[in-house]
């Protein structure tokens, strides 16, 4: 391996070793990084949640001019619990030409290419600049977006393009479809199982409103959209988690479920969600609180992430384009940080290392090789920013 490549994996070995769980403090993984880059003579700012517990990196190498390019990743994985892995999961282990640990394609490992290629950019006669922006919080809905956005704005100069390094196989991806990230709260009222019909089992009514979310997606899957480049080409559904009652001899007085959907751009995920809410209030709470007037339903979306679509992404595009020569651009169905970066007036593309299909699986691993394309695409990058 080149030096810089070598230097790229012990930053990933780094990265990797930081259990950086979504929703945990980010001082660890954030502290590695800031003092990174101060090594490098960097200097990064914070941008914090409100409790000050988790925080998002950013830094500026050249000129602070308007234009040049920021280069975004986020700083969490998701959680390992019930996966069965083959070695540690936060301990970088190579077999062969892989390099497996949690985050390692998602995405620690582009966040290692930003890094490993900092003495690139430091050396470069940069015209414009580089900025490397690093989020908390994707994960679980781009949670640490709306601080890194202020504070971007509050900067004397404004960038032009970002590109999300998020694992496409160094696809060029102009759209993505946005996410509703739902919680559904059911209660209902407890009594013995003897006679169920004097209480509210809020297991049955969760089991009846998740029916209905059901039937809306075989509908909406029933019509795709004609032409779309999704796969799937409609807005899908997903029920994640469910918990509820404490025992099994009495009727369960509340039961929760965590869900999500996904629609198109264009899709109205607004009207979506208020049938859902109708279907709630007007068909299951009526006979629900004619048992029990507490008996209640709420849908809460927690986290709302925008769709990216291409109505933003010409420069981008371009941008990566003259960098690598690559003509063709395509979208897909997860979700990034991009569709916040293009909707506050960013030109945006997502490109990087790696193939999403390993992503929050046991085993996770990204190559070698992929972590040299993407350290050789950064370096091309900087030589074009020197022009």
């Amino acid at each position: 391996m080149s030096a810089a490549l070598d230097n790229t994996v012990t930053i990933l070995e780094r990265l990797v070793s930081f259990d950086s769980i979504s929703g945990r403090p980010t001082h660890g993984i954030v502290g590695y990084i800031t003092d990174y880059l101060s090594g490098h003579g960097i200097e990064a700012t914070l941008s914090y949640d409100p409790a000050g517990e988790r925080a998002n990196v950013f830094a500026t190498i050249g000129p602070e001019v308007d234009g040049g390019v920021v280069f975004n990743g986020h700083t969490d994985v998701v959680p390992v619990t019930g996966q069965q892995w083959s070695s540690d999961p936060f301990i970088l282990t190579r077999k062969g030409d892989r390099l497996y640990g949690r985050g390692s394609v998602d995405m620690k490992g582009f966040l290692a290419c930003v890094l490993g290629a900092v003495p690139a950019f430091k050396a470069a006669d940069l015209k414009k600049p580089v900025h490397i922006a690093f989020s908390f919080d994707e994960e679980t809905g781009g949670l640490g977006m709306p601080y890194l956005l202020q504070h971007m704005a509050g900067k004397p100069f404004h960038p032009s393009v970002v590109v999300i390094g998020e694992p496409t196989d160094m696809n060029i991806i102009t759209g993505h479809k946005g996410g509703y990230e739902m919680r559904t709260e059911v209660t209902g009222f407890e009594v013995h199982s003897s006679n169920p019909g004097k209480g509210v089992n809020a297991i049955s009514c969760a089991m009846r409103l998740i029916a209905r979310i059901e039937e809306i997606g075989a509908r909406l899957a029933a019509r795709p959209a004609p032409g779309s480049p999704y796969v799937p080409p409609y807005t899908t559904f997903n029920i994640g988690t469910i918990s509820g009652g404490v025992v099994r001899n009495a009727t369960a007085g509340w039961c929760n479920f965590d869900w999500e959907f996904r629609p198109l751009p264009g899709d109205d995920g607004a009207a979506i969600l208020a049938e859902i809410d109708a279907y709630a209030a007007e068909t299951l709470l009526p006979a629900m609180r004619a048992v029990n007037a507490n008996a209640d339903i709420r849908n809460i979306a927690e986290v709302w992430v925008p769709p990216l679509d291409d109505r933003n992404a010409a420069e981008a595009t371009e941008f990566v384009s003259k960098v690598t020569g690559l003509n063709s651009c395509d979208v897909v169905s997860f979700g990034t940080d991009g569709g916040y970066f293009s909707d506050a007036g960013f030109s945006t593309v997502v490109f990087g290392p790696g193939s999403i299909t390993r992503a929050h699986k046991p085993d996770e691993y990204i190559e070698i090789a992929e972590l040299a394309e993407g350290l050789d695409f950064l370096e091309k990058a900087a030589l074009r920013l020197a022009r």
